[in-house]
């Protein structure tokens, strides 16, 4: 069994907050070889980047309204009565969560953190948020899609498409929850609808750019095997541990100079077989991302 795929068996103690753990996270930093960064849904809503609660009802008052929308996930699969209206919600929801930058500069502290590092970042995150606090896209591997992206339905064929035209137009053009009926797009070679790049089923597109990003990263982990490598969780919960964390947990098992550090608010921990290599903080990520700078500052790094 491959480390992608292999777990590490043994309890998982709690995380501690306490100032000593960022401390041991930023002399895990100074002195690894090389960062991996695996990034989940909690380093985004950290950003402000939250589905409910006020930022749902401050974006979404309409929608809300006239059908009764909960939240930001769950009207993502709400079944609107026709094209136009749902794409008058979904130009929002990309516009809002993907070309704008989150509220906080959490991305930004974490982008900076990782400046002169050798590093590589792996999320399961959709709103491409690194690429906008000026991430270098080439270090990014993004395994669940874009919501910049479009694909055919079908899928007919291996490709996707930029979407942020045509969604700044049916934001700006959009009126009684609806978009002008030439703004649903279509796939350009078969005519059916077009979706979005988002793996939620077995049609998701894997473009060339997916497969090269995937090969980058993993050619990454491969050139620092056996190195002082810190393996950094960042807002990854219980929803999808295959792709991060149980990797994570695998590869800091494989490797005795490898430091896990898991910092998250909630659901923090470590297998026992890994938990004398481990930094465990449960907490804020902006707050902890924002007391990191300057420790790191003082060590002498940018």
């Amino acid at each position: 069994m491959s480390q992608q795929e292999r777990t590490v068996d043994g309890p998982v103690p709690t995380g501690r907050t306490a100032p000593a753990h960022l401390d041991e996270l930023a002399q895990a930093l100074e002195q690894a070889e090389a960062v991996i960064v695996g990034a989940g849904a909690g380093l985004s809503a950290a950003a402000g980047l939250t589905y409910s609660g006020e930022r749902f009802t401050r974006l979404f008052p309409d929608f809300i309204a006239r059908y009764g929308l909960t939240d930001m996930y769950s009207a993502g699969f709400h079944p609107f009565p026709s094209p136009e209206v749902r794409w008058a919600y979904w130009s929002r929801h990309i516009w809002h969560n993907r070309y704008e930058p989150g509220p906080l500069p959490t991305y930004a502290r974490l982008v900076r953190l990782l400046a002169g590092r050798e590093h590589t970042v792996i999320t399961t995150n959709v709103d491409h948020q690194f690429q906008l606090a000026g991430a270098d896209r080439t270090r990014l591997f993004y395994t669940q899609g874009d919501y910049g992206l479009w694909q055919c339905s079908v899928p007919c064929h291996v490709a996707t498409y930029d979407n942020e035209e045509t969604v700044r137009e049916m934001v700006l053009r959009q009126r009684d929850l609806q978009v002008p009926g030439e703004l649903v797009p279509h796939c350009p070679v078969c005519g059916e609808p077009l979706a979005m790049n988002l793996r939620v089923d077995a049609s998701f597109v894997q473009d060339e750019g997916w497969h090269e990003a995937a090969e980058r990263h993993r050619a990454f982990l491969t050139a620092h095997q056996g190195e002082r490598v810190l393996l950094l969780e960042l807002g990854v919960g219980a929803n999808t541990p295959a792709i991060i964390k149980y990797p994570f947990w695998a590869m800091t098992a494989d490797n005795p100079h490898a430091t896990y550090a898991c910092l998250n608010l909630g659901q923090v921990g470590a297998p026992s077989a890994i938990a004398d290599r481990s930094v465990l903080i449960d907490a804020d990520i902006d707050a902890a991302l924002s007391a990191l700078e300057p420790m790191l500052a003082t060590a002498g790094r940018p």
